[in-house]
């Protein structure tokens, strides 16, 4: 749990994806993944979905815990725009335990209920060279924090290279090249991660940052971003620690969570099927304002946000 005297972070995010068809389609059914998660470190101020053409806007929470916005058209159309609003306020990272025991990464129990993080899944399937250099980053650790930071740190390593990679290309091609982006660098460490038996969990949302290759700060209050990916962390006993490894941080107040799942597979933005045209032009734009830092109304209690935003 966040410590909820930390006065928050109030962020508006704007995202718009367009769709220009060359001819007319019908019948186009779709899944919007773009709502941000109430946890214990962010929780959902606002969010509306508006689609051009107008249509009713159905949602439900799928397995991984990720809302779906699902909305469907049947009348012909040439242009397909969705924009999803939102508000959200987040904090800084909780403190993580002070060690782990190895140990206690290879408990039944553990591992049962963890199951789905430690196996290989599309984007997460490796070979002998990146097991070998997995198991080398963490030889001769006694700590299982440590070991978590080392296989972060093999992400880490990678050089943020936009147009070197294409969505799903294989972990052992983006380990060969050294360079990827954040969604690479992401299922580069999760292979690394769950080759040694620590599980964990692909992310998706937004970086408030001018420049995805650092993820450094900025004094303007908005910015122009993309989707972003980071990787969190099974601790035994003590839940998840979120790390961005494309950036070499840990998840902060500028991170905002919208799913999480085993891969890109599991929380890619929108996905949909329909008739008519096959040809089309895509447009994604993501705008992100900071609010003024000072209290905004009555502090919020994550875990009550968290209870009423499941009822």
């Amino acid at each position: 749990m966040v410590d909820t005297d930390e006065v928050p972070v109030r962020l508006d995010i704007r995202y718009l994806t367009r769709f220009r068809y060359d001819g007319a389609v019908s019948e186009s059914q779709n899944e919007l993944r773009a709502s941000p998660a109430t946890d214990d470190r962010q929780w959902l101020v606002h969010y509306h979905v508006t689609t051009t053409p107008s249509s009713r806007v159905l949602s439900y929470t799928d397995y991984w815990g990720t809302r779906v916005d699902t909305f469907g058209i049947r009348l012909p159309h040439e242009q397909l725009e969705v924009l999803a609003e939102a508000t959200v306020e987040t904090v800084g990272p909780s403190t993580p335990p002070a060690s782990i025991d190895p140990a206690a990464f290879r408990e039944a129990a553990f591992r049962d209920a963890h199951l789905e993080f430690l196996q290989r899944s599309p984007h997460v399937d490796w070979g002998d060279t990146l097991a070998a250099a997995a198991h080398d980053a963490v030889a001769g650790l006694d700590d299982g924090l440590a070991m978590i930071h080392a296989v972060h740190d093999l992400g880490a390593g990678l050089e943020y290279r936009e147009g070197e990679t294409y969505v799903g290309v294989d972990v052992d091609d983006v380990f060969e090249r050294g360079a990827g982006v954040c969604q690479d660098v992401a299922h580069l460490t999760l292979a690394a991660a769950r080759e040694v038996g620590i599980p964990s969990r692909y992310v998706s949302g937004y970086l408030f940052t001018v420049d995805d290759s650092t993820g450094e700060d900025t004094d303007t209050d908005e910015v122009e971003v993309q989707t972003h990916a980071w990787v969190e962390f099974a601790m035994p006993g003590a839940g998840w620690l979120a790390l961005d490894p494309t950036n070499a941080q840990p998840v902060g107040e500028r991170h905002v969570t919208i799913g999480r799942g085993r891969d890109y597979d599991d929380v890619s933005p929108l996905r949909g099927v329909f008739s008519g045209a096959q040809r089309h032009e895509l447009e994604v734009s993501v705008a992100m304002r900071r609010l003024a830092r000072e209290p905004l109304g009555d502090a919020v209690d994550p875990a009550r946000a968290r209870a009423a935003a499941q009822q």
